[in-house]
C-alpha cells in the first residue's frame, strides 16, 4: 500500500460557523480570520494505492458550478484535483474507486463534471471508477432537510447513480469493515447522517481520514463543534468516543480541512484528549 496526499485547493468559510458557540477569542488562536471573519480551509483528499486498485477519498469542490456560487467561498491556491493526481504519477482514468465520506459539495463536487462544452449533460469525472456511499446517507442527501439543502447539490449527486457507477458500503456496526482490504469505516451521525470516516491500516500505523468529524486541530476539544452540524450533541459524543479510541490505539489523524496541518497525534491530559504533535503524512510513509 502507498498513500498520496491530494490537495484540491483552498476555500474560505465564516469562522463563527466553523466553531459554533465557541467564542472567537478562543477559536482564533488556531484559525486566524481575515477582516470579514473568514478563515482559510483546505480541501485535502487522499489517494491509496492497494494492489490493482487506486482509491480516492473525497474529491474537493470541483469546478462546474457558476461564478456566483464560487464567489461565496473565495477559492484560492494553485492546487487542483487533476493536477495533484497527475503529480502523484497517475491520470484521472487510473482511479478505480472513489470513497465519498459524505455528499456535501466541498467533499463530492469534483466527482461529477460537465460532459460537453455546452454544459447540457453531466457525467462522473472518473469514468473508470466505482463510487462508494451508503444507502442511509444517500437517502438523506437526495431528500435534504432545510438546514442542509444548500450543501447537497443535485448536480453533484444524481449523475453518480444515473451512470450506474454508484455502490453502497453497508452500515453494520459503528466501526465496520468496508469493501476494501485494510480499510475500516467509522460511521458518524452528528455532522450529517451516516458520514463515513475511513480508518486505513498502513504498515504498523492506523491513519484516519477525519473528514468533518474533526475538520482541524482547532476542533479537538469536545465543545468545539461546527455550527453546520445537524446534531451537535451527537457530534460531541462521537468525538469523545473516537478521540479516546484514537489515543488508546495511537492513531494518526489525517485532516481534510486543516489549512496548515496534514496529520496529528493525540495525548491525554487533565482536560481530556488534546493535541500532542503535528506531522506531514510523508513522515509516516
Amino acid at each position: 500500500m502507498k498513500l498520496h496526499v491530494i490537495n484540491t485547493g483552498n476555500f474560505k468559510l465564516d469562522g463563527g460557523a466553523m466553531f459554533g458557540v465557541v467564542p472567537k477569542s478562543l477559536w482564533s488562536r488556531t484559525n486566524q480570520p481575515d477582516n470579514n471573519n473568514l478563515c482559510t480551509w483546505a480541501m485535502r483528499s487522499l489517494l491509496i494505492e492497494q494492489g490493482d486498485r487506486l482509491i480516492l477519498i473525497d474529491t474537493g469542490i470541483g469546478d462546474k458550478q457558476n461564478e456566483k456560487f464560487f464567489s461565496h467561498f473565495h477559492l484560492h491556491g494553485d492546487d487542483t484535483l487533476k493536477k495533484s493526481i497527475n503529480n502523484a504519477g497517475f491520470s484521472i482514468d487510473d482511479i478505480t474507486d472513489v470513497l465519498l465520506t459524505h455528499l456535501h459539495f466541498d467533499h463530492c463536487g469534483g466527482a461529477v463534471k460537465w460532459a460537453n462544452s455546452e454544459r447540457t449533460h453531466l457525467e462522473p469525472y472518473f469514468k473508470n471508477a466505482i463510487y462508494w456511499s451508503n444507502k442511509e446517507h444517500w437517502d438523506w442527501a437526495i431528500e435534504p432537510n432545510p438546514r442542509e439543502k444548500a450543501s447537497f447539490l443535485k448536480e453533484n449527486i444524481l449523475p453518480l447513480k444515473e451512470s450506474g457507477q454508484l455502490k453502497w458500503i453497508k452500515k453494520e456496526n459503528t466501526i465496520t469493515n468496508s469493501v476494501f482490504k485494510n480499510i475500516d469505516v467509522f460511521f458518524a451521525d452528528g455532522h450529517t447522517e451516516s458520514q463515513m470516516i475511513p480508518i486505513i491500516n498502513y504498515k504498523s500505523e492506523k491513519i484516519v481520514f477525519m473528514a468533518d468529524l474533526l475538520p482541524s486541530i482547532g476542533h479537538i476539544p469536545l465543545p468545539y463543534v461546527m455550527g453546520y452540524d445537524t446534531r451537535p450533541l451527537t457530534t460531541m459524543k462521537e468525538k469523545e468516543f473516537f478521540l479516546k479510541h484514537a489515543f488508546e490505539n495511537n492513531y494518526t489523524l489525517f485532516f481534510e480541512h486543516d489549512p496548515l496541518n496534514e496529520c496529528c497525534k493525540l495525548k491525554s491530559t487533565e482536560k481530556g484528549i488534546r493535541l500532542d504533535s503535528t506531522h506531514h503524512l510523508k513522515g509516516f510513509l
